[in-house]
């Protein structure tokens, strides 16, 4: 079972590398990319020395290519296609049809892996991105249950990838246009979720006031954690509370299912987190190495986590909560 984990910039990359990664993913610094924020992903010159910091150390590269083109601005997704090819990373995350069909067209040795944007839920689709495509590995949504990804994963021939860790959204991935109903921008196809320019933190004694394009999404009393604001994690009132309406603070934390996971011969865990710090992704990477390796040390499928990492990683949430998410969906 490998470690994917995330790098927003040379720091993180060097950080995850470092910490025990099996692979790192990143992005190239435009619109073709989920994590289009200021001083995140990388240009065409630091993309070779990353490459090859990592490479040097054994560990591989995936280039995230997971937004999707617009017909006037299709020559992007084309050239960051042609950028990774030509820089050796090792597979391109891919979500849009027409760009996982160019990426075919070029008859690369380069790994074609189907990017968690693109939704696929079902072994009928997973297998028409293998026939058609010849994709290697597949990331899940996060909207599946673990008995729906263990029917998958018994089916497909191909290399599944789930997440692990990290925040989550309301999980519709590649399908979520809250931020273009408030901002204009869609991260499916800007690659920007409430992008920085609609962004507002203001500070009124004491209380902390955040806004997305003028709209109020929450406010934060002192001493209270702030996140950063989208729509779907925002507080509204209704029906006379103030609350979380869609969804609460939170972070995905699948470390207790590693072994259920790999007896159903789940490939790769993926860390969430390329807008995270540096140290965010030694700390998080140290913690899920360590976990991936003493699980297969012990070889036993009823292994659990030392409590010392799940309260580590609890830290680091989002909202300093966890969950399984839609792992443990019971109705389903």
């Amino acid at each position: 079972m490998e470690l994917v984990c995330p790098a927003g910039n040379f720091a993180s990359l060097k950080a995850a590398v470092d910490s025990g990664a099996d692979a790192v993913y990143i992005g190239i610094n435009d619109k073709t990319n989920a994590r289009y924020f200021p001083g995140l992903n990388f240009n065409h010159n630091n993309l070779h020395r990353a490459v090859d910091y990592a490479h040097n150390k054994g560990t591989r590269v995936f280039l995230a290519i997971n937004t999707f083109p617009q017909q006037e601005n299709w020559q992007h997704w084309r050239n960051a296609v042609d950028c990774g090819i030509d820089t050796a990373v090792d597979a391109l995350i891919i979500a849009d049809v027409g760009v996982m069909d160019y990426a075919a067209s070029r008859n690369t040795k380069t790994n074609l892996h189907l990017s968690v944007q693109a939704s696929s839920t079902s072994h009928e689709s997973l297998l028409f991105y293998y026939n058609t495509f010849g994709i290697k590995r597949a990331v899940l949504p996060r909207v599946l249950s673990l008995k729906q990804i263990e029917r998958l994963a018994n089916k497909t021939p191909i290399e599944l990838e789930v997440f692990g860790f990290g925040s989550l959204c309301i999980m519709v991935e590649g399908r979520c246009y809250l931020s273009s109903y408030l901002a204009g921008d869609s991260p499916n196809n800007c690659g920007v979720c409430s992008p920085a320019h609609a962004v507002d933190w203001k500070e009124t004694s004491g209380t902390l006031t955040t806004r997305l394009n003028n709209i109020v999404i929450d406010r934060f009393l002192p001493g209270e954690a702030a996140g950063y604001p989208t729509l779907c994690k925002g507080r509204f009132r209704a029906e006379e509370n103030t609350y979380h309406v869609m969804e609460e603070p939170t972070s995905l934390n699948a470390m207790e299912l590693i072994p259920k996971l790999s007896s159903y011969g789940i490939k790769a865990i993926k860390i969430e987190g390329r807008q995270r710090s540096p140290a965010y992704v030694a700390k998080v990477t140290t913690i899920w190495r360590k976990a991936i390796d003493d699980f297969k040390q012990s070889n036993n499928s009823t292994w659990t986590p030392h409590e010392q990492w799940n309260h580590a990683l609890a830290a680091l949430a989002e909202g300093t909560q966890t969950t399984y998410g839609a792992y443990h969906r019971s109705w389903q």
